[in-house]
């Protein structure tokens, strides 16, 4: 959040739980002309994976807001992972109504 604000500063907005829809989108950053929906999830111990649920999630809320990409952001807190900077990872995938996702995996 710290980032993100720093980003902000000035110009642009960070908004935490924004309202969108039915939902709470986790970030909502507005930076000039530029709008990012960002969903964070959390992989415990005994879940599985969450990236199915968290691209339709995200999928909704960014039809809300009229966008065509978002950020899905995973942190990875099972037990026995290696340190994060040797699992942090990214890549583009599409949402289930072809939303180009950024998917971090941290």
């Amino acid at each position: 959040m710290a980032f993100l604000h720093r980003v902000a500063n000035g110009e642009g907005t960070l908004e935490r739980e924004y309202a969108i829809g039915s939902g709470r989108m986790d970030l909502c950053l507005r930076y000039g002309a530029v709008t990012l929906g960002i969903e964070l999830k959390v992989w415990r111990d005994g879940a599985h994976d969450p990236l199915a649920e968290g691209l339709v999630q995200l999928d909704g809320y960014l039809a809300g807001l009229g966008l065509e990409a978002g950020w899905l952001v995973i942190f990875d807190r099972r037990t026995g992972q290696p340190p994060i900077a040797e699992r942090t990872s990214s890549v583009e995938t599409h949402s289930p109504q072809g939303r180009h996702i950024r998917v971090v995996r941290a």
